[in-house]
């Protein structure tokens, strides 16, 4: 979603939903989705609740909205991977490493927001905890895809390792236990990816 940089007079301009949205984002990544409450939603867009119930229904509707929204954003790096790297599957890899990579300093001080809602959503028949499943599940089968691609011989496990690497250097960065971890992360990444490599595949130019 939008940076915050000039919010008051980009806020304005937006519609009501949009506003509501930009609002709860803000409030949840700073407060956390508990602490946030529906009147302070409707303050910080400039709404009112009734608007907020009118366009979502439930705040844990509009919880499900937001991380919605997010886990299209990522969704959307895997396709712009593959659309910058057509039939290069090495390298759509290292595209979504990057693209994690160079997210990091974000989450330093604000964190990932699907592990920082994962915490505070232990019903896993919450409709919000549910959006997070259903994205890392879409995400994972992208990821096998791309190492099937990449004529990894066991997709599964080189996707579990990729995925360790990603949401842990995530973790990482948000506790600050380990520095330089969006180099560090490309390294791994590409190191797991060689290593999965058939001899043969490993001695040829990439091209997918």
């Amino acid at each position: 979603m939008a940076s915050t940089a000039g919010r008051p007079g980009r806020v304005a301009k937006l519609p009501p939903r949009e506003r509501i949205l930009d609002a709860a984002e803000e409030l949840f990544q700073r407060e956390g989705i508990r602490r946030v409450g529906v009147q302070a939603i409707a303050e910080r867009a400039e709404t009112t609740k009734m608007a907020i119930y009118r366009h979502f229904g439930t705040k844990d509707a509009l919880v499900a909205e937001w991380l919605r929204i997010l886990a299209a954003e990522y969704q959307a790096a895997f396709d712009r991977v593959e659309t910058e790297h057509p039939g290069r599957p090495r390298e759509q890899i290292l595209g979504l490493a990057r693209f994690i990579a160079e997210g990091l300093p974000e989450l330093s001080y604000r964190g990932c927001p699907f592990v920082n809602s994962l915490a505070e959503l232990p019903d896993r028949s919450h409709p919000a905890r549910q959006v997070i499943e259903e994205h890392k599940a879409l995400q994972t089968r992208r990821l096998i895809g791309m190492c099937a691609e990449a004529g990894l011989p066991d997709p599964g496990q080189a996707a579990a390792e990729i995925t360790f690497a990603l949401e842990g250097a995530q973790v990482s960065t948000q506790n600050g236990s380990i520095d330089q971890t969006g180099d560090r992360l490309m390294r791994i990444v590409e190191g797991i990816v060689d290593r999965h490599r058939s001899p043969l595949d490993a001695s040829r130019t990439d091209t997918g």
